[in-house]
């Protein structure tokens, strides 16, 4: 298979793998909102303490995927747009597209890898600071933040040996709602299921990461070294040999005055 051949191939499946970039930058951006404006998440997010540290926790991860989203985006429209145009400015700001998402990536990784169970004792914390307010607070006035996790999560109380009556309290779960799952388990459920999308959502991308900006560099050099599908060939401009008028009315032929050595100029030609 000859160079050109190769660079034919490697456009196609650039194009090929900038549609799953794109389909990956939309995903992103779609967990990304979901997380954002969640009734899940947004419910843990109300309960307000200098001692919850959810809620910059929550702003970080929807700021990171929101970053993600767009470099995904652009990297995916730039690089389709090189592969079309041939052009190195394009196909390097491609590149570094994939390259600064395949870094955050990596540093994400290795984030999880160190504290694997942080995000999950972040909502657990929020969720116990709502319970210990529940149940401190009078019997008749019972807080508001409690009722709407309780309420979001279909979940009641919690079962710790931590907890007052080492039970689900009657009080915070009146009627039916006692027959529902422990609010702890209905968290942890929720977020690992949660966790689970966003990672293999990071796997996806740090294998297309590393395809495209391979991809993406051998286009680079390929353009830049003239083997690419509008480059076949190199052409000159030569000066054109004017003739007399004459010789065109002439019925002897041009080609045979020329093996004869006999071409009459035009004085206007320069």
């Amino acid at each position: 298979m000859g160079s050109w051949h190769r660079v034919r191939v490697a456009k196609c499946q650039l194009l090929v793998a900038g549609l799953f970039i794109l389909l990956l930058g939309l995903s992103v951006a779609a967990v990304t909102t979901l997380t954002y404006f969640g009734a899940h998440f947004a419910v843990i997010g109300r309960v307000s303490s200098e001692r919850n540290p959810y809620q910059a926790v929550h702003r970080w991860a929807c700021f990171a995927g929101t970053s993600l989203a767009m470099l995904l985006i652009l990297g995916a429209l730039l690089s389709a747009a090189a592969a079309v145009r041939e052009a190195q400015g394009l196909m390097a700001g491609a590149f570094l597209c994939f390259a600064l998402v395949f870094c955050a990536l990596v540093q994400l990784v290795s984030w999880r890898l160190r504290s694997p169970q942080q995000v999950e004792d972040v909502m657990l914390d929020a969720f116990d600071l709502a319970y210990e307010r529940a149940v401190r607070s009078p019997p008749g006035s019972r807080g508001q933040e409690l009722a709407a996790i309780q309420d979001t999560f279909l979940c009641c109380g919690k079962r710790s040996p931590f907890s007052l009556l080492g039970s689900v309290e009657v009080d915070l779960c009146p009627g039916e709602e006692a027959g529902r799952e422990d609010c702890l388990r209905g968290i942890r459920g929720f977020l690992r299921t949660q966790l689970s999308v966003a990672s293999t959502l990071t796997s996806l991308a740090l294998a297309l990461m590393v395809y495209a900006m391979l991809l993406s560099s051998f286009l680079w050099f390929a353009v830049r070294s003239g083997h690419g599908l509008g480059r076949r060939g190199t052409y000159s401009l030569t000066p054109r040999t004017c003739l007399a008028p004459a010789l065109w009315e002439s019925p002897q032929s041009p080609l045979l005055l020329s093996v004869h050595g006999r071409q009459p100029r035009d004085p206007s030609c320069s």
